[in-house]
């Protein structure tokens, strides 16, 4: 995984930013499944509307499933990361970093967790409602690049219930998913696993949380050691 990270295919140095950043081969394969993966979930949302009356209950402005643990993989992970640096302004760079160390310090609080010693600032997150950090005025700001998981996630339950789900203790009925969707797209995604597999890279070393990923290919100083 780490000769992953490093080899120039896959991450770009924490300056190189702006525009002008040109499409990597790895970064135009990703987007061309995502393309893929979105065609197949449309056509199955279509077949359970028409042939069972199911309706996913997800709609602009229901973010409470980006509280959930977001695994993803190094080449999801450079997508992003180049999709922010080409799109995103400086402020908005600088916000996420701020939330990705949020997420981090939160994470790392947690009970049976140690604070990474990477980590030199502490936050104050007496306040902080862990959610994925690239959600902000709940609205994700790298919608058209999102991972796969969150591509294919619908629910036909109440959207709150996604919410409950993220709290220990809950009596909330568990989320309704319409787990037809990440079956009937399955064959696409794995071709992002193949993809990486094929460069010579541990897939199951390559996969990890949204955020840890996302600081490793930003650069950010507070990114775990691998």
């Amino acid at each position: 995984m780490v000769n992953l990270i490093e080899d120039g295919n896959f991450g770009m140095g924490p300056e190189e930013f702006g525009s002008d950043i040109p499409i990597t081969p790895q970064e135009n394969f990703v987007i061309c499944v995502y393309s893929s993966v979105d065609e197949a979930t449309a056509c199955r949302l279509e077949r359970l509307r028409s042939e069972d009356g199911i309706i996913p209950t997800c709609k602009l402005g229901c973010c409470y499933c980006c509280r959930f643990h977001i695994l993803t993989n190094i080449a999801e992970a450079h997508t992003l990361a180049q999709y922010v640096k080409r799109e995103l302004s400086v402020d908005q760079i600088n916000d996420l970093r701020i939330r990705t160390q949020q997420w981090h310090e939160w994470d790392n609080s947690r009970p049976g967790r140690y604070p990474s010693a990477n980590i030199y600032e502490q936050t104050d997150l007496s306040n902080y409602d862990h959610c994925c950090p690239l959600l902000a005025n709940g609205a994700c700001i790298a919608y058209p690049v999102r991972p796969v998981v969150c591509r294919t996630h619908f629910v036909s339950s109440h959207p709150l219930s996604c919410y409950a789900a993220n709290i220990p203790k809950s009596k909330e009925d568990a989320p309704v998913v319409l787990t037809s969707v990440v079956t009937s797209t399955s064959r696409l995604s794995m071709a992002i696993r193949d993809h990486i597999e094929n460069a010579g890279q541990d897939f199951s070393r390559s996969t990890m949380l949204l955020p840890q990923l996302l600081a490793i290919e930003m650069g950010w100083d507070f990114a775990i050691s691998l």
